[in-house]
């Protein structure tokens, strides 16, 4: 917070959400501004950028850090013809092949399908944020949701620096289980499922065909205790008909898939031999 802080020209707000710790007291003796908001990401952010006085807005997550030298940074790519907004590079603070992959794919997505996330510091002029509506009200992925709409206005540049966040939530749960988790829920954002019921199932746990599993236990039903995936075990997003039947499902159907294609075969067999057996005449 102090090597923020002390930048010049950079104004630091911090949008407190109702913190049950110190955030509001230890970032004010920091020297930043603080203020209390609605909870939640997305509201947070935007009575952030309504307070901020700057033309230039950066969204920087609690556990992120950014690189020296970011504003300069961000003021020459905004300067560049054609970006709209942009973000650093992902790098995660923790050692190990494992993390540099996960580096790696996310850098991937970021560069060739214009597509970082908000734990990437995203930027962009206070003029662009305000005529898009700034970010939408949503319990989860409103960094996503906002670069897809920014997408459609222009080109979003990625720094060659990174941003460096905490390896807390993949120490946590693992690295394997918590980018399934990451998976599934970014995929039932593009099916179409309520936000709030993905912001349920990835802060708390799922609701699976009437009954609830914390996040442990549904990542231990797809993948098992050893990081390996159950045979016969699949998860399966759908959309219901009508409102309110919309979920994801985890269903475990052991041998199911062996024993029709092993009964498609033998019909299979039946109909070859059945074809092959030689045709009496008949009599006139």
């Amino acid at each position: 917070m102090a090597g923020l802080v002390d930048q010049p020209g950079v104004e630091v707000i911090v949008a407190d959400g109702g913190s049950s710790d110190r955030t509001p007291a230890l970032a004010a003796a920091a020297g930043a501004k603080v203020f209390s908001a609605p909870a939640g990401r997305g509201s947070q952010q935007n009575a952030g950028a309504q307070m901020a006085q700057g033309r230039v807005l950066l969204f920087l997550h609690a556990d992120t850090l950014l690189p020296e030298g970011f504003a300069a940074q961000i003021r020459a790519a905004l300067a560049r013809p054609g970006i709209v907004a942009g973000a650093f590079r992902f790098a995660i603070a923790a050692k190990g092949w494992r993390f540099r992959l996960l580096e790696q794919g996310a850098n991937w997505r970021a560069a060739w399908l214009g597509l970082p996330y908000g734990d990437q510091a995203l930027f962009l002029s206070a003029a662009r944020f305000q005529s898009l509506g700034g970010f939408m009200e949503i319990a989860l992925l409103e960094d996503l949701e906002l670069v897809l709409r920014l997408r459609k206005v222009g080109r979003l540049a990625l720094l060659k620096t990174p941003a460096l966040t905490s390896a807390r939530r993949w120490q946590q749960l693992g690295l394997a289980r918590t980018t399934m988790v990451n998976q599934i829920i970014l995929l039932g954002f593009f099916c179409g499922l309520n936000p709030d019921r993905l912001a349920r199932w990835y802060y708390g746990g799922w609701e699976i065909n009437g009954g609830f599993l914390g996040k442990q236990e549904m990542v231990q039903s797809l993948i098992g205790d050893k990081g390996k995936e159950k045979p016969g075990t699949f998860a399966q997003v759908w959309r219901g008909k009508g409102a309110g039947h919309q979920g994801v499902g985890i269903r475990q159907q052991p041998g199911q898939h062996h024993e029709e294609h092993g009964n498609n075969h033998r019909r299979l067999e039946q109909t070859e031999n059945s074809a092959r057996k030689p045709v009496k005449p008949t009599k006139e």
